[in-house]
């Protein structure tokens, strides 16, 4: 494990996009956006995801210079096409149209076609705060996830946020995968050597595995709740539920039909739609309470959770949002801690387009 400064990995993501041929201006937003995951601790969905984005434009399956547009609009709504570009570019034109439609009309809702994996969500859902937004943020992924009683993988991680602003405290900021754990998480157990919880993965048969490599022999992810005595039911609806509104909606490809992450998988023949989808919402407080107002009272919601009796063994009760900030702070003076192996697959990337890591 190594650290390594805001600064260095910016300046390498920065080129390595800009050497596929991103221009400077959508380089900087998808760099900023992947970074925002290593800084909040996802560090699965941070720079060690890069080399995939490379891969797939390797492949074709990535358009660098993609002219993203709104397709089709109401005066609240929108669907924007991506035009096959990378998602880190994609989503926040997208969170943009939404919040732009907020400010004219109170809520902005966009749905998303022909994208690619947009980093996290969070981050997105946040781009709301500054305006005195609730900010919503939903996509579908490639499908490793088995719905509940089924062995089939027909949805993706499929993940919500949900950011609300407060005024004197940090923001709620919700942030999570409707499966037990992301993908992402079994990447890192597998570069550890290290087996999952119990709840995670199921194999290839539909039984319950611990094994880190269970997806990749077959196997699926289970949705969040594990199994259908913890609610697994539940997890499997949101899930439908972020499938449904990011690409039935736009007329991106759903279910199965999702493209893979991974390059070296083709997506299926006789695709029902464009890319991967999303969705976001943009709603402004004033458009329901005076927003000072509001963020009081968020203010007084947020100390009153926090000030809550903890259970044994436990230091205080977290409000959605405060690991990652508080992460967010150290890693900003101690730097962002890499794993060998992403350090290596980052120093050959570098060295394949002449890009010193």
């Amino acid at each position: 494990m190594q650290n390594f400064s805001y600064d260095h990995l910016y300046r390498f993501t920065f080129e390595m996009l800009t050497k596929i041929g991103c221009t400077e201006s959508d380089a900087k937003i998808a760099t900023e956006v992947l970074l925002s995951a290593d800084l909040r601790g996802v560090d699965s969905h941070g720079v060690a995801r890069l080399s995939g984005y490379v891969r797939l434009w390797e492949k074709g399956r990535i358009n660098a210079t993609p002219n993203v547009r709104v397709t089709y609009e109401t005066p609240s709504t929108a669907v924007v096409d991506g035009d096959s570009g990378l998602g880190l570019v994609v989503a926040p034109f997208a969170m943009k149209v939404a919040i732009e439609k907020a400010k004219n009309v109170g809520t902005g809702w966009v749905s998303v076609k022909n994208s690619n994996h947009y980093g996290i969500a969070g981050y997105h859902a946040m781009m709301a705060l500054e305006h005195d937004m609730i900010g919503i943020s939903l996509t579908n992924a490639s499908p490793l996830v088995s719905p509940t009683f089924s062995k089939e993988r027909l949805l993706g991680t499929n993940p919500i946020s949900v950011a609300i602003p407060a005024k004197e405290e940090p923001a709620f900021v919700a942030d999570m995968a409707t499966t037990t754990a992301a993908n992402g998480k079994l990447e890192i157990l597998q570069r550890k050597g290290l087996d999952t919880p119990t709840g995670w993965v199921q194999d290839r048969d539909g039984n319950p595995t611990t094994s880190a490599n269970g997806v990749k022999d077959g196997g699926a992810l289970l949705p969040l709740g594990g199994d259908r005595e913890h609610g697994s039911h539940k997890g499997y609806a949101l899930g439908a539920i972020v499938d449904i509104f990011s690409a039935v909606l736009s007329g991106a490809n759903y279910g199965p039909w999702v493209p893979p992450f991974v390059a070296f998988l083709d997506p299926l023949p006789n695709l029902v739609g464009e890319g991967i989808g999303h969705f976001f919402g943009a709603m402004r407080v004033d458009a329901f309470r005076p927003a000072d107002e509001f963020k009081s009272h968020m203010d007084n919601w947020i100390r009153r959770f926090c000030s809550a009796e903890p259970t044994p063994g436990n230091e205080k009760v977290l409000i959605p949002g405060d690991p990652e900030r508080e992460l967010e702070a150290i890693r900003r003076i101690d730097g962002i801690p890499l794993l060998d192996p992403v350090v290596k697959d980052l120093t050959q990337l570098g060295e394949r387009f002449g890009v010193k890591f």
